[in-house]
């Protein structure tokens, strides 16, 4: 009884933010099909708790605390696992070996792909950005 009151809560205050925000809740079913398949395909163990649309991109929260958001067309721009990690199969190879090579026992919590390149955040805290080159841009702990 405690956790359903605790998901009620959650999803409220979920709701009346997304309204804020002018977000609107929508159905798993009303995503593009690439980012239903995607998430088919790399999150079908979990399941969503909220899915919202504003004016340039959609966003799915599941109740383990992940966070996918996507853009119009449905590819995912921000995978964000906070309290799990991000599943290895997304994770470009080149970022996977730097990753492993300069900051052993670490893992990406967070994989954001932007016009720019790509942006991770490790479990020790640190955020990596590479360029489309999968080059090291930046560090910022």
């Amino acid at each position: 009884m405690k956790k359903f009151l605790l998901l009620f809560v959650a999803m409220l205050t979920i709701g009346f933010s997304a309204k804020a925000d002018h977000d609107q809740v929508i159905t798993f079913n009303q995503l593009p099909a690439v980012a239903q398949t995607f998430l088919k395909q790399h999150f079908a163990d979990k399941m969503p708790l909220i899915v919202t649309v504003d004016w340039d991109d959609y966003t799915v929260m599941y109740d383990s605390g992940e966070k996918v958001e996507f853009d119009k067309q449905g590819n995912w721009k921000d995978i964000d696992c906070r309290s799990s990690l991000v599943p290895a199969a997304l994770i470009p190879a080149q970022i996977k070996t730097h990753v492993n090579a300069t900051f052993p026992g670490t893992s990406i919590l967070k994989l954001e792909r932007n016009r720019s390149g790509y942006e991770v955040k490790l479990n020790n805290g640190l955020e990596v950005e590479y360029n489309r080159a999968f080059q090291v841009i930046g560090i910022d702990d």
